[in-house]
């Protein structure tokens, strides 16, 4: 069906999210690819691979193989490759786990959920309308609330943390990366416990 090069099993896709290109490097939208980056770092992935509108790369998680993907459709149409990699290997949402900022928890907060809406978060929104379910486990990581409520929200999530603030991401994601591998190796109610804040 995919001719010779047929792919191996992948038991889980992690996905995080953020906007492509050095000019959204270190901006609050850019905290699923900040954990994506922990994650291939602590588990020895490269993520180089251009394919189904992502960034990709795979390796083992424990016993698990997974795909680590980083969307380059921008935010909003993240579900766009989310869907086609799911497709393409046939997963069930069960064996999703996404990465994203989180607007509603302080930065260095993190909260692990099963599943759930998209609380307004558009790449979430669209991943959710792509693969007709929110029945998949999701690492939030908090990016701050908008500073007065006048402020744009676009604005906002586009705009670039604090050298403070980085410092605090840098740690926040190698705590998401350490969640990540326990939910993909079945130890999702101990990563809620020990992470979520």
């Amino acid at each position: 069906m995919f001719g010779m090069n047929k792919p191996k099993n992948i038991d889980w896709l992690v996905v995080g999210l953020g906007n492509p290109g050095k000019k959204y490097q270190g901006t609050r939208h850019n905290a699923g690819f900040m954990a994506a980056d922990a994650l291939a770092e602590r588990l020895g992935i490269k993520v180089d691979r251009v394919k189904f509108h992502a960034l990709v790369g795979d390796g083992m998680c424990g016993e698990k193989r997974i795909l680590l993907a980083k969307p380059q459709t921008f935010m909003n149409l993240s579900g766009q490759a989310v869907d086609e990699i799911m497709q393409f290997y046939k997963l069930p949402p069960e064996r999703l786990l996404v990465m994203c900022d989180d607007i509603s928890l302080e930065p260095g907060r993190l909260r692990i959920r099963r599943k759930g809406s998209h609380g307004g978060q558009n790449g979430m929104r669209n991943i959710i309308d792509m693969v007709e379910s929110s029945d998949f486990c999701r690492i939030k990581l908090g990016i701050g609330a908008k500073p007065h409520p006048d402020y744009s929200l676009a604005d906002w999530v586009l705009s670039h943390f604090t050298q403070a603030e980085l410092k605090i991401m840098e740690e926040t994601s190698l705590k998401a990366a350490e969640a990540a591998e326990m939910i993909v190796n079945g130890e999702t109610d101990k990563a809620m416990n020990l992470f979520n804040s």
